[in-house]
Parts: C-alpha cells; sequence; structure tokens
C-alpha cells in the first residue's frame, strides 16, 4: 500500500487514545483522513498526542476539525473561545471595513492554533445564508445578505491561508433557507432555481472564483432541481459546481451517517451514490459499522483522479504550541479582536 496515497473515506475515532480497531481502520487504503469531535478533545496536550498517533500510524492522512466558532468549536479548553460568525456580520452592518479586517484576524487565529496541534483544515466557513429559518445553521452563518456573506467570508479564508490552511465552504448550494436539521430529518428546499441562483448560490459563486479549496454540499433536497440531497446529485455537483460555477477544488461529502442521508439506501450504497455524484472524500462519522461496511466495499477502488484536489487541503507552515501564542502576528491577530474573544 503507498501510505501517501489518500483513500475517499473520512473517518471518526471514539474517544481520546486509538484503538486497536480504529488503528486497522485507519491502515486501510480506503481510509483518507480523520475528523475529531469534542469526545477526542480534553486538553491542548492530549490533542497533539492523539494527533501525533494518527500521524505515525499514517502520517499522509488529512486531519480535520469542525472549528467553526461559537455553537460549534469542538477544542476549547486552552484555545480561544471564538464567536459566532453572526458577530462578525453584525459589526458588517456598523462598519463593513472593519468587520472585514476582523473577519481575516479571526479566521487567522482560528487556523493558527488548530495548525499548532497539527490539524490540516477546519471545516469553515460557514457560507449559508440567514433566512431566520433554520435553527441548526442560525448564528453560524455571517449575515442575511449574500453580498455581505460574500466579502466577509474571502477574508475569513484569506487569515486561514496566511495560517496556511486551506477552506471549506458549507453547505452547497445552501442550507440556510429550511427550518428541518438534516442531522436528524430530510429537509426539502421548494424553492426555484433561479430565486436559489440569486440568492443562496452567490457566496460559493464569489468564493469559488476567489480560489477556495473545499466545499461542502447539503444534505438537503432542492425538489425544483433534483430528487437526491445535493451531496449525492450529479446535477449540483457536476452541472452546477463543476460545470457552471468552475469549482476545480475537492468536494467533501456532510456526514454520511446523518437522517437526511439514509434516503440514499445502506451505508455502502450512500458511499457510491456520493462517489457517483462527485464527493472526493467522504464522512463516515458515530457509526463504526458503517465505517467498515463502507470502507470494505470500496477495497479496490482507485481514486487517482482525486489526489491533486484532496493532497491541496494539506496544512502548510505549522508552528509549535508556544512559538505560535509568542509571535508577533498571532499577539497583534489577538489585540485587535479582543472584543470578540474569550480565554
Amino acid at each position: 500500500m503507498d501510505k501517501n496515497l489518500l483513500g475517499p473515506v473520512m473517518l471518526d475515532v471514539a474517544g481520546l487514545e486509538l484503538t486497536e480497531r480504529e488503528i486497522k481502520k485507519l491502515l486501510h487504503p480506503q481510509c483518507g483522513g480523520v475528523i475529531l469531535f469534542a469526545r477526542n478533545f480534553s486538553s491542548v496536550e492530549q490533542v497533539t498526542k492523539l494527533i501525533a498517533a494518527i500521524r505515525n500510524i499514517r502520517p499522509a492522512l488529512l486531519i480535520a476539525v469542525d472549528q467553526e466558532g461559537g455553537r460549534v468549536q469542538r477544542f476549547r479548553d486552552g484555545f480561544l473561545h471564538l464567536p459566532p460568525l453572526a458577530s462578525l456580520g453584525n459589526t458588517h452592518d456598523k462598519n463593513p471595513d472593519q468587520a472585514l479586517k476582523d473577519a481575516e484576524n479571526l479566521g487567522f487565529l482560528m487556523a493558527t492554533e488548530c495548525r499548532a496541534v497539527d490539524v490540516d483544515f477546519s471545516f469553515a466557513p460557514v457560507l449559508d445564508i440567514d433566512y431566520g429559518n433554520s435553527h441548526v445553521i442560525g448564528d453560524r452563518a455571517f449575515h442575511s445578505d449574500p453580498e455581505a456573506i460574500s466579502q466577509l467570508a474571502a477574508a475569513y479564508c484569506r487569515g486561514m491561508k496566511q495560517a496556511g490552511m486551506a477552506a471549506v465552504g458549507k453547505h452547497f448550494p445552501g442550507h440556510g433557507y429550511v427550518a428541518a436539521d438534516s442531522h436528524i430529518d430530510i429537509p426539502e428546499d421548494e424553492r426555484d432555481y433561479s430565486e436559489i441562483v440569486q440568492q443562496d448560490l452567490q457566496p460559493f459563486k464569489y468564493l469559488v472564483e476567489k480560489g477556495i479549496e473545499g466545499l461542502m454540499p447539503a444534505h438537503v433536497i432542492y425538489t425544483a432541481c433534483d430528487a437526491q440531497p445535493a451531496g449525492f446529485s450529479e446535477y449540483w455537483l457536476q452541472t452546477v459546481l463543476r460545470g457552471q460555477l468552475g469549482f476545480k477544488g475537492a468536494i467533501f461529502s456532510d456526514d454520511l451517517s446523518m437522517a437526511a442521508a439514509k434516503v440514499a439506501g445502506t451505508a455502502a450504497e450512500r458511499a457510491q451514490a456520493a462517489l457517483n455524484a462527485g464527493c472526493d472524500m467522504l464522512l463516515v462519522c458515530n457509526d463504526p459499522d458503517a465505517a467498515d461496511e463502507v470502507l470494505e466495499s470500496l477495497t479496490g477502488m482507485d481514486h487517482s483522479h482525486a489526489q491533486k484536489r484532496l493532497q491541496a487541503m494539506r496544512g502548510k507552515q505549522g508552528q509549535d504550541w508556544e512559538r505560535v501564542h509568542e509571535s508577533q502576528a498571532w499577539l497583534a491577530a489577538v489585540d485587535q479582536s479582543r472584543r470578540y474573544l474569550s480565554a
């Protein structure tokens, strides 16, 4: 097995240390990455050791986390407590120029700390529009205006890039309009394609033009456009995202264990459907048996076509934890962002 090749499956792990069963999975050729959750974190020292253990098994694996801030921040004790992205939208309403500077600083701070413990990337930023309908999105969204979202997200991604981190925008083509939570339900968005294009698609279009490295589709069915959720839809991923928007980066499925994904069948069937639609990497979380099923169902599959896109997600220029927090760039960004941060 070429350990530098990345398989199409991103797995989770159960706790603070690896189990023998998990080590076996990480060595499977179809594994390409690990996503960490709050249950995998107790301290900076512990998560650094956990990541080092993963790297020791397969150095090339991509390691990711959801470190958005606000309600969705997996690493907390010892890390900066980051604000929800909506706080930047609130500043934008009063002082757009200041909000863009703040967005860049917060993107840099988030990414720098994650890179300091050797996380490759965070699934951020959220590009959804806050319509006031979705509790699962809510203040995770920058704003209710697509133009404000586009500008704030681009600034946030610039900050991430300065810290050596690629960005993953989510949830294409927009999860903010529907009230249902795709973790536990099957959301359906009945709007016409023209309305989605004029509103929700605009931040994704803008970030694609700016060179965003990764995107994650929504587990939402846009009934006027296709019968499948976007993450299983060739229409959304191939015709619209790759074709019309010209996106060249990596496409990550949302978690295939979520309720909305189960419309595509068994775990193995969901994985194949997502790959057929155009996903480059599949998240299979919170269901170890499903992860086993997916890995075995893909045994022998050639994933060479996606390697360049996935390799572009690898983190760059990370520094150790102490050096990061002593750097002038870090201290300046913290000072400029103090009204948003809590220790």
